[in-house]
């Protein structure tokens, strides 16, 4: 390494919360060295290819879409949510209330400061599970960045650049961290491989092919490392009973690079890992037709209309429907004895409420065009990368007729579990109850009510409608693959984000940020999320670490 630049910190990881992390640290003069395995073209690291969701209280898009939120509000949905319920939940608490008070307060001038630009509408993820104090937003607070991930990331790097010009920060990139060193019971340094240069494109795998060795110290070293989605080895031995069988098949929403081997690098240094049965994926995964990393998978984000039926052809039931409790539903899905499951449902329901997760998904946003945002709310068809889905997608079948359908659903799944008779009974006593303004049917009554909200009516929820009609045709069905996403126990860490031992005392020298840390404390979502909340939570855990390091003498 360098002898003449002597970093203050050591910042392992060159994502969003390493990226904030290093900026509050240099903002105070202090240098910087910033390590990662991947290549440059990698800086931002998962960021990057996300939606760009950030979770806010009461913000001015809220107010102005007539939505009244509040933090005792927010607070009861968390609390409700994360449902924390072990002595280890100390520090997750401890962060989810200091990150609550920052999502109501500050969250929206640091980030309005940043640059960072949010979209007029305000999205209404993770719906919950019909229970007041239970799981779920009672409110719409998913605000999408005008630049999805990438705008989230932009002034981050620049920031990074800037302080590389004059100084105050190096990066090495291709550097593996294998080891901590720590001396006297205090982490010191690190210890890794240099891999060989790549020139794949962002996101692809790149070669672990070793060409030397590094050692470097520093008084502060902070893991900003990811989580551990792209291992599915990993995932699966971590998979908690409470959620079913482990899934035999899962696509990945993540990049391959995102191993989560830093965390048996800091345990073996004296880190205490918790929560580690806690973790987050989705129900509506694609097989991307169009792959970057292996079994790349893409999210559906659904608005509520579809029909969504397990792969013996039950259509599920309340609070089980699309864009509601993401983890009761694995847990239903799982329960049935296979990892897939259907989606039913017509062009216009395509039309107006899909959208695909990531910013490569999401041409119109990620690139400020306005015209083609318009469209997306406007024009005939869906968004283009969701019309390629349908086209190209493994996972998508178009028919006019549900028994053709139903026919080639059972040909793509190869399991022939599906009964023409008897979906076609189940969508025809749904449609009946559309003959009047009133219905039993919890999903119907839902999107009649959910469109009373004017994001939802203008650009999320279709107007409700017969599936079997064929005036609102052609017919689709998709198959929905379990996607793995992201890790929500961590590190335990303070609330200065300083790594904490198994009998709570400080492990000197070391730091955690970001998912490796469970967005702070070893896990501040407890057993579910909001959404919104992981970009959010990279920030301020990066926040926490940079500023209290800035702030030591």
């Amino acid at each position: 390494m360098d002898k003449e630049f002597q970093p203050d910190a050591i910042i392992i990881g060159t994502g969003l919360a390493g990226l904030t992390a290093a900026m509050e640290i240099t903002n105070a003069g202090k240098k910087v060295l910033l390590i990662d395995q991947e290549t440059e073209q990698n800086i931002g690291g998962q960021a990057f290819w996300s939606f760009g969701g950030l979770f806010l209280i009461n913000s001015p898009q809220q107010r102005r879409m007539g939505i009244k939120d509040s933090y005792e509000l927010a607070r009861q949905d968390w609390m409700g949510t994360a449902g924390f319920d072990r002595e280890e939940d100390h520090w997750p608490r401890q962060w989810a209330e200091a990150y609550l008070q920052f999502a109501a307060k500050e969250k929206y001038e640091y980030i309005s400061k940043m640059g960072i630009q949010l979209m007029f509408m305000v999205g209404w993820a993770e719906r919950g599970d019909g229970s007041a104090d239970g799981h779920g937003n009672s409110v719409p607070r998913f605000h999408v960045s005008w630049g999805t991930g990438t705008g989230i990331i932009k002034p981050f790097v620049e920031k990074a650049y800037a302080a590389k010009e004059k100084g105050l920060l190096k990066m090495q990139f291709r550097h593996r961290v294998t080891e901590l060193i720590t001396e006297n019971g205090k982490v010191t340094g690190v210890k890794g491989d240099v891999l060989k240069d790549d020139d794949q494109e962002r996101g692809a795998p790149t070669n672990r092919q070793m060409v030397s060795q590094f050692t470097c110290h520093a008084p502060h070293i902070v893991i900003a490392s990811g989580g551990i989605g792209a291992n599915h080895e990993l995932v699966r031995k971590n998979w908690p009973e409470r959620l079913g069988k482990a899934p035999e098949k899962m696509v990945c929403g993540v990049p391959a690079y995102v191993d989560g081997k830093m965390i048996s690098i800091a345990e073996n240094a004296g880190a205490h890992m918790i929560n580690r049965d806690r973790m987050w994926h989705y129900t509506e995964g694609l097989q991307n037709w169009n792959p970057i990393w292996p079994d790349h998978g893409i999210r559906i984000l659904p608005g509520p209309s579809s029909l969504w039926f397990d792969a013996k052809g039950k259509r599920l039931p309340a609070p089980f429907l699309p864009g509601f409790d993401t983890l009761g539903t694995l847990k239903y899905i799982q329960d049935s004895g296979f990892s897939y499951s259907w989606f039913i449902l017509t062009q216009k329901i395509i039309k107006k409420e899909f959208a695909l997760s990531g910013s490569e998904q999401n041409p119109d946003i990620t690139n400020k065009d306005y015209a083609l945002f318009l469209k997306r709310i406007f024009g005939k068809k869906a968004p283009g990368p969701v019309e390629a889905f349908k086209e190209h997608g493994k996972d998508f079948i178009v028919s006019d007729t549900l028994e053709d359908l139903v026919t080639k659903m059972n040909i793509l799944s190869g399991d022939h579990l599906l009964e023409y008779e008897d979906i076609q009974s189940q969508i025809e006593a749904r449609d009946r109850e559309l003959d009047n303004p009133f219905s039993k049917d919890t999903q119907v009554n839902y999107i009649r009510s959910t469109r009373k909200y004017l994001g939802d009516k203008l650009g999320r929820v279709a107007v409700p409608h017969k599936i079997l009609d064929p005036a609102n045709g052609p017919l689709i069905a998709v198959r929905l693959n379990i996607l793995t996403r992201k890790t929500l126990g961590g590190i335990k860490t303070n609330l200065n984000g300083q790594v904490l031992k198994e009998d709570d005392t400080v492990l000197e020298g070391l730091y955690a940020a970001g998912e490796v840390s469970g967005f702070g404390g070893g896990g501040m979502h407890g057993y579910r999320a909001l959404e919104g909340t992981f970009l959010g939570g990279c920030i301020f855990s990066g926040m926490k670490a940079g500023k209290y390091i800035a702030a030591l003498k």
